[in-house]
């Protein structure tokens, strides 16, 4: 959600604010702009739309500077426009700022400023920032923003030019992620690291209430308080190249097929034949085990859906009762938690507010927090007391897929690890369930090979307004997750049911022609879900069935079918992910439909 970029060294800035920017697309916007400082003035472009709108008036109207700051914005307060658009400059125009995140008492500090003789012009939180560090401006820009930021209340990671000082740049964080990128003779900062990879590989990462000053010097690190802080560098280990294309047409294509190596790389050094499980660095005791009464498992959108399966594969695994919440409603019904309970949050970015809003509660009530996420220093990972890293490298598109089985082999691999130091399973069990989970790449790549079916059904009925997803089980948890990412990227209204609900109202909505997918890949329930794929197919809809290889008389009940390669069915869902996705890109391309940047929808969501 919004995408910060700032700039200052010996070039000109604005080439870099357009590429950083380019870079964070991925998070999702409705406006772009840049401010850069020229000579004595703040120069501010900014446009409503993508940011191919902003990089034709700047090619129009060049601004020259070799200092500036950029954003693409997500709007909260104030409709999509060019007034509403970032950078907010003061009603000076000395002061400019961009903003990620909301600031919950902006109208008491607005009416304050007015009061004051301040003037505003848009209908944004964040105008009320530039004004209120140039009413606390005495000729030092850094403390000024600390003066400023311990006024305001809610989230935010700034970056804050002014003409008064050309050759500064501030910046800080709370609750809304920020990087440092160290260059030679230049400087940047940015919301995330792929925008700063083309220029250095060194960064810092910034946590709550740290200010940084920037200057063609070098970087300073400050608390609130104004003290220095030292901090190590964190090096970027990952190609360039991973946040390209690589050839796929689209981000989203390319993630679904990096899934078997995502797959591969979350397993390694955790899972092997005839060694006991890891966790990394996590060192939870068979005694603390033992003594939990409760697990949670809190997690938004995607992540959520991974929690249903974790949920099943604890439960199952180790016979812990494990409830899964959203997190933004979790804090609010007054969860029952003390120093017995432990919370699992999964949040692929690391920053999704109402996630953290849920760790930190679970925290000050004693709670133990393993946070499972993809980003190394995020929020989570930092604040968490034990992190399992997800390894499914950077994820570009918006709609989550490798994120997302990643994020499930983390839960069985959390699971097992349960079981083996509380012994419900025995040696054997658990070597049977590893020795599937190390075949699951391949046969992700199996898959993979028989997109073609998926393209096809979706080629001959991406043109409805409405779809079902059906399940049982695990493959209902699956459901969600493959409904959702049908929403996401093609905008058809999508439902999920738990199948056995049919006859409690969705089949009223089931006439001819209705697009169905059904999924039956777990055993034990294939008869009865056979069942209800009838009662729809009875009612004349379209169904494309899932089922394991061998299940070939599916055929006789769906329009098309797609098989699964045979594992044990705690495992299918990381396989079974994939034709959903699939099934979900195609129909959305073939509707033309912007895979990559779906309307409305942000990456990571850092505000409420």
């Amino acid at each position: 959600m919004c995408g910060i970029v700032g700039y200052i060294g010996n070039n000109e800035a604005t080439p870099f604010l357009l590429h950083g920017l380019s870079k964070l697309e991925y998070r999702g916007y409705d406006s772009a702009g840049v401010a850069v400082i020229n000579g004595d003035k703040v120069e501010v472009v900014k446009c409503k739309g993508r940011l191919a709108n902003l990089e034709k008036e700047i090619e129009e109207n060049p601004v020259v500077g070799s200092l500036g700051i950029g954003h693409t914005r997500w709007a909260t307060h104030g409709e999509p426009s060019d007034v509403n658009a970032h950078p907010h400059t003061s009603c000076k125009g000395t002061i400019s700022v961009v903003h990620n995140g909301i600031i919950e008492n902006y109208m008491y500090l607005k009416e304050r400023l007015i009061a004051k003789g301040y003037e505003f012009y848009s209908e944004t939180d964040t105008e009320i920032i530039p004004n209120l560090i140039d009413y606390y401006y005495e000729g030092n820009l850094e403390e000024a923003v600390i003066k400023a930021t311990s006024r305001m209340e809610g989230s935010y990671a700034i970056g804050v030019v002014s003409a008064s000082e050309p050759d500064k740049l501030v910046a800080v964080r709370k609750d809304s992620p920020l990087i440092v990128g160290l260059g030679q003779g230049e400087y940047y900062i940015a919301s995330d690291i792929p925008a700063v990879l083309s220029k250095t590989r060194d960064v810092y990462l910034l946590n709550d209430k740290e200010f940084v000053v920037l200057t063609r010097e070098g970087v300073k690190l400050l608390t609130e308080d104004g003290e220095e802080i030292k901090k190590d560098i964190y090096h970027v280990t990952w190609n360039a190249d991973a946040a390209e294309k690589g050839g796929y047409e689209h981000f989203m294509l390319k993630e679904i097929h990096e899934q078997p190596k995502a797959i591969r790389d979350t397993m390694t050094s955790r899972i092997a034949v005839g060694s006991p499980i890891k966790l990394d660095d996590i060192n939870i005791t068979t005694e603390q085990i033992n003594k939990l009464s409760k697990i949670y498992i809190v997690a938004c959108g995607t992540a959520y859906h991974a929690g249903i399966v974790g949920k099943y594969a604890i439960e199952k695994l180790t016979r812990i009762s494990v409830e899964v919440d959203i997190a933004s409603e979790f804090r609010y019904r007054d969860p029952l938690i003390d120093e017995n309970t432990l919370m699992i949050v999964i949040s692929q970015s690391g920053e999704t507010a109402d996630t953290l809003a849920a760790l930190r509660l679970a925290k000050a009530k004693k709670a133990r927090v393993i946070a499972v996420t993809n980003v190394v220093g995020s929020s989570v990972s930092r604040e968490a007391d034990d992190v399992l890293y997800t390894w499914a490298g950077p994820e570009i598109a918006v709609a989550s897929t490798k994120a997302y089985v990643t994020q499930l082999i983390a839960m069985y691999i959390i699971a097992l690890y349960f079981a083996q130091n509380k012994g419900t399973l025995s040696g054997e069990e658990i070597e049977a369930i590893k020795k599937e989970m190390l075949e699951l790449p391949k046969k992700a790549e199996e898959i993979l090979e028989q997109k073609e079916i998926v393209q096809k059904f979706a080629a001959q009925n991406y043109m409805h307004k409405d779809m079902f997803f059906l399940g049982r089980g695990l493959d209902y948890a699956l459901a969600l997750e493959g409904s959702l990412k049908l929403k996401e990227i093609s905008y058809i209204h999508s439902d999920a049911y738990a199948a056995g609900e049919l006859k409690h109202g969705p089949i009223a909505l089931i006439e001819k022609g209705t697009v169905v997918v059904a999924l039956a890949t777990q055993e034990e329930l294939y008869d009865k879900m056979v069942s209800n794929v009838k009662e729809v197919t009875t009612r004349g809809a379209k169904v494309l069935g899932f089922a394991l290889a061998g299940h070939t008389e599916i055929e006789k009940t769906v329009d098309a079918a797609m098989y699964i390669p045979r594992t044990l069915p705690l495992l299918a869902p990381v396989i079974s992910i994939i034709p959903l996705q699939l099934f979900s890109y195609y129909v959305a391309t073939t509707k033309g439909c912007d895979v990559d940047k779906p309307r409305n929808l942000a990456k990571s969501v850092t505000v409420e």
